[in-house]
């Protein structure tokens, strides 16, 4: 059964089904939901933010409420691939299992880079989350999943950022929620 859904979610792209594809984000959870419609179809493990939640610039925080994919970057790139400043290093990352936070904070695999819906909150002068460059991406510290680690992205698992970077688009909305 859940090859057929795996299935199912990886053809949507090929079959033009993905116009009612949205992400919500439970920081609560600390899980990132893929709907279809109002039903959710995926669920991954995510790491938000260590210092809570926040649109401020320069708070390293999660930015709270509606956001939409504005840019999508990694096509083809190995998996673990390091960006650096959204360019593709060709180095890879060396995954950390363990729960241990480094020093350094990579960008990997994938980046769903978001913009904020809401003006006032996570939109405008100051507390912009696409000048804020807060991206759903993948990370070298996959041993944090799951627990509030990030510097204000949502983090996930390298194969997990692959399978949703496959299944979204641009213009997809992202609702992060407490």
């Amino acid at each position: 059964m859940a090859k057929i859904r795996l299935l199912t979610i990886l053809l949507m792209p090929l079959l033009g089904i993905c116009n009612d594809i949205s992400i919500e984000i439970r920081i609560a959870e600390q899980r990132l939901y893929v709907l279809q419609g109002p039903q959710k179809i995926s669920s991954y493990a995510i790491s938000s933010s260590s210092y809570g939640e926040g649109s401020v610039a320069n708070s390293f925080k999660t930015p709270l409420g509606m956001h939409s994919i504005q840019s999508m970057i990694g096509d083809g790139a190995e998996t673990y691939s390091i960006f650096k400043a959204r360019i593709n290093t060709q180095r890879r990352a060396k995954v950390i299992h363990e729960h241990i936070d480094t020093d350094n904070d990579f960008v990997t695999s994938r980046i769903l880079w978001l913009t904020g819906e809401e003006p006032g909150k996570n939109s405008g002068t100051g507390i912009d989350s696409y000048s804020r460059y807060i991206y759903i991406h993948g990370t070298q510290e996959e041993g944090l999943i799951g627990s509030k680690a990030s510097h204000g992205c949502i983090r996930m698992f390298n194969e997990d950022v692959i399978r949703l970077y496959d299944i979204v688009k641009k213009g997809t909305k992202v609702n992060i929620l407490i």
